[in-house]
């Protein structure tokens, strides 16, 4: 018999010698005996050592692990999974800090469950997306719980919360025509200017432009690399893997490119491309300056106020227009994907992207001094 087993209900053995049955038990890890007399059979030797057996202790079964409280969760997942991209990161705490920890902060995990999460979402003021967002945050909280141990690994609840019309936008992307952005990039001084057709000509995010240096223009092969992104003035990594490429740059391009190099007073090769003078070089200009004065320009050509994202929406359009391929518009795009299909079927063996990128540049240009002779 394991020591186990004995230290809860004893044995017994029999003293050969004097014919006296024993009664043997452990506690804490000592062994304790008691002499019970002679009996004729084990049987009635275990009956007499009945009264001693009972008053041994019992193991506890061992005590289920306490369900952890949302807030205290959260503060945890921030430490050990949160995403560590800073935009990525920001959009996350967004999604925490301002609706799941108010509304579910001080509840144990396991109330967090599919009835009233999908109560609580509808009757949220916010677009179907945003909600779904809130809905995969909650989601992701599970797994992390489940990956910790704090809840037995089942199915995540959130699977079975519907929140209808996720994939649907409230307001369509706005895409400039060619005649709209003519209007629009006359309006905007350096380095605005140069920063609207950098981000029209190659589909770049804001965060992308702004991040540029001047190391990262290849003067010779006419290439502009795609390293980084900045975030409220703190430099990231790029969205996707995808993200981080070289682009063709045209003749165009180049030529204003080298243009406001002569003129910023930040021209060094690890200088921001568009440096701000009001923090002395060290930053670049930032995305709230930028979207003031597109919404500015936007009011002033009369097509309305205009988003940072707007330009590379009117890029995705404009490489349509220019009759590109999904294939080379996903390239171009730096998506990591459009379709399955483009996710699994071949890659551009041609200068296909070269010439639908010269395209687009050339609409930005040529439309561009067309409205300053009209001008």
């Amino acid at each position: 018999m394991r020591r186990g087993s004995r230290s809860t209900t004893g044995s017994i053995v029999k003293d050969k010698r004097t014919q006296s049955w024993q009664f043997f038990w452990w506690t804490d890890g000592q062994r304790h005996s008691k002499t019970l007399g002679r009996f004729p059979t084990k049987k009635a030797a275990w009956d007499a050592a009945q009264v001693f057996r009972v008053q041994l202790p019992q193991p506890q079964p061992p005590s289920a692990p306490a369900v952890p409280i949302v807030a205290a969760l959260v503060e945890q997942y921030r430490v050990e999974k949160m995403p560590r991209r800073r935009d990525t990161r920001r959009t996350y705490d967004c999604w925490l800090r301002n609706h799941i920890v108010p509304k579910w902060g001080d509840c144990a995990l396991t109330d967090v469950q599919a009835r009233p999460v999908e109560l609580w979402l509808d009757s949220l003021a916010l677009a179907p997306k945003s909600r779904a967002h809130i809905r995969g945050t909650l989601s992701i909280l599970w797994d992390y719980a489940m990956w910790r141990g704090d809840v037995p690994t089942q199915r995540n609840p959130m699977e079975l919360v519907t929140v209808k019309d996720a994939s649907k936008r409230i307001s369509k992307p706005r895409s400039l025509t060619v005649e709209e952005f003519q209007r629009f990039i006359v309006h905007l001084g350096e380095p605005l200017r140069t920063i609207a057709l950098m981000c029209v000509c190659f589909g770049l995010r804001i965060s992308e432009c702004l991040a540029l240096r001047w190391s990262d223009v290849d003067w010779l092969n006419g290439l502009l690399r795609v390293e980084r992104g900045i975030v409220e003035q703190n430099v990231d990594e790029v969205k996707t893997t995808g993200s981080r490429r070289a682009l063709h740059i045209t003749a165009e391009m180049l030529n204003t490119l080298k243009q406001w190099r002569q003129m910023t007073q930040f021209s060094a090769q690890e200088d921001w491309i568009f440096a701000s003078p009001a923090h002395l070089g060290r930053l670049p200009w930032s995305r709230d300056h930028v979207w003031r004065a597109y919404q500015k320009a936007g009011a002033q050509a009369g097509i309305g106020g205009l988003g940072t994202h707007s330009l590379r929406h009117t890029y995705r359009s404009w490489l349509d227009a220019a009759g590109a391929s999904v294939a080379v518009q996903q390239k171009l795009m730096r998506h990591a994907s459009i379709t399955t299909t483009m996710n699994h079927y071949g890659d551009i063996v041609t200068n296909e992207e070269v010439v639908a990128s010269g395209k687009v540049t050339r609409l930005a240009f040529n439309g561009t001094e067309t409205a300053r002779k009209a001008s």
